[in-house]
């Protein structure tokens, strides 16, 4: 294990241009106020469209498929198919300290609680295990069990502000409390469906999230076609049964009865928007307060507010994230099967921007949560670093009507064919595994680099001048971040 060098880790004096670098640059532009420059700067088009790739981290060896940053911004955590936790300051590309988990399975989030000198690092997995890594002055890190589910836990979700308390949802659709202060998780309640006449089912949960404008709010999304919102005020704590009713319920119109489809990702907005990614269909976008409460019915919800749609990704493969960019969260992110990360403009729902992310899939996206930066991860063994870089704006690729028409095929012919969630979890596992096996056999393409390596200079600047503002793994049960 490596030992964290300079524990708080964020100097790095040596690597970054002179401070007044970003206040020349400032003045070019003829923006004196650095916080007016950031948000102007950070919502423009044109900054979306210089998004180059910055740094490749390596170390993992296996796919990675937790990458999040902390509080502040200044360092990043990630999480792998090789069981193995890193720390990495990524303005300066190293990596300051890797960890066994303590899981047996792959890892699928990794977040660093808030307000704890960035000393507690808490982690869900492929077995179930909800665990805390507590990194000591001394630089080893010691590991706790926390809670566990039956089956993966593929999201966490941190109150925010608070070092002590986070949310886990399994796919044994349990919704379990930590406070760190305690002992043991606390029991919510089982996420289960209560749609018109049929006997409630249990609900596999993929994610969790909580509505940072209304913290006692959290929505989750799993193996069915409804995202659900709760009031944390009023689940019954330690409760054995499934009374807990959601406060809100989204669905698109048309989804609304499916039986072949359920929610991968969920992300909300600075103002409350639900942004809600579906596998092998379509991102939407529902406005607060416009789903069903719970004293409508669901035929109501078919009369709602119809929600903003994004399209042209492909998310069929893997349990995809789904995000917000921007300092007002304009634009709306999302990996894809085809490799690619997709950027659309969130009022318009207007493609902006296509870039090759990954050789095979992206799955997760997380912005940096101050400056234009994103951290993406996938099927590859690296987390990539992408800022504004380019000084040409390049066009959507020529072929992106090409890639977008394969996306939406590959989705149609999926959907002639009426499956129950279980059966295609069950066959989208078998063909995940074939496909890798064959993939590993051909050619690989050219590594992703980076057009402007003399740019480096350029973000660390920025970095400077917005602190000093205000403002692969073998013997894996699992392959990959593949449901």
């Amino acid at each position: 294990m490596e030992n964290l060098h300079n524990r708080k880790g964020i100097d790095n004096s040596n690597n970054r241009p002179p401070r007044g670098f970003t206040d020349i640059f400032r003045r070019e532009l003829g923006l004196s106020h650095p916080n007016g420059f950031a948000r102007r700067f950070s919502a423009s088009e044109v900054l979306v469209n210089s998004l180059n790739l910055y740094a490749k981290l390596d170390g993992h060896e296996g796919c990675v498929n937790a990458v999040e940053f902390n509080s502040t911004g200044d360092l990043l955590v990630s999480g792998s198919d090789d069981r193995q936790v890193m720390l990495w300051n990524w303005a300066s590309k190293t990596r300051l300290l890797a960890y066994p988990s303590g899981h047996t399975d792959n890892i699928f989030q990794t977040k660093i609680m808030p307000f704890s000198d960035d000393c507690r690092i808490v982690t869900s997995a492929g077995d179930g295990q909800v665990r805390l890594g507590l990194l000591r002055e001394d630089g080893e890190v010691d590991t706790t069990l926390l809670g566990k589910h039956h089956g993966c836990v593929y999201k966490l979700a941190l109150e925010p502000g608070s070092p002590h308390i986070f949310y886990s949802s399994g796919e044994d659709g349990l919704i379990q409390h930590f406070d760190l202060r305690s002992s043991s998780a606390t029991k919510l309640f089982c996420c289960s469906s209560s749609t018109g006449k049929q006997i409630p089912s249990k609900i596999g949960l993929n994610s969790i999230v909580i509505d940072c404008r209304n913290p006692y709010y959290f929505a989750v999304g799993g193996s069915d076609e409804y995202a659900r919102v709760y009031d944390i005020r009023k689940c019954q704590w330690d409760s054995a049964g499934n009374s807990d009713q959601p406060v809100h319920t989204f669905c698109p119109r048309h989804l609304i009865g499916s039986n072949n489809v359920h929610i991968t990702g969920l992300a909300y907005s600075s103002f409350g928007e639900l942004l809600v990614s579906y596998n092998d269909e379509l991102i939407y976008l529902f406005e607060k307060n416009v789903g069903m409460c719970s004293s409508t019915s669901y035929e109501d919800l078919k009369n709602n507010h119809e929600a903003q749609v994004y399209s042209g990704h492909r998310n069929a493969q893997t349990i995809k994230g789904v995000n917000f960019f921007g300092p007002n969260d304009e634009y709306v992110l999302s990996g894809s099967d085809c490799g690619h990360i997709f950027i659309w403009k969130k009022k318009e729902a207007k493609l902006v921007r296509l870039m090759l992310g990954d050789q095979r899939v992206v799955n997760q996206l997380e912005a940096h949560p101050r400056i234009p930066i994103l951290a993406t991860c996938g099927i590859e063994k690296n987390v990539k670093i992408w800022a504004p870089l380019r000084n040409d704006i390049p066009p959507l690729p020529g072929n992106v009507k090409e890639i977008m028409e394969a996306n939406r095929q590959g989705r149609e012919d999926r959907s002639r064919v009426t499956l129950t969630p279980d059966v295609i979890m069950h066959v989208l596992r078998l063909q995940r595994r074939q496909t890798l096996a064959y993939i590993e056999r051909r050619h690989s393409r050219a590594d992703i680099v980076s057009d402007e390596e003399d740019a480096e200079g350029y973000l660390l600047g920025l970095l400077d001048g917005d602190a000093s503002s205000e403002e692969d793994s073998p013997g894996n049960s699992r392959d990959c971040n593949i449901s």
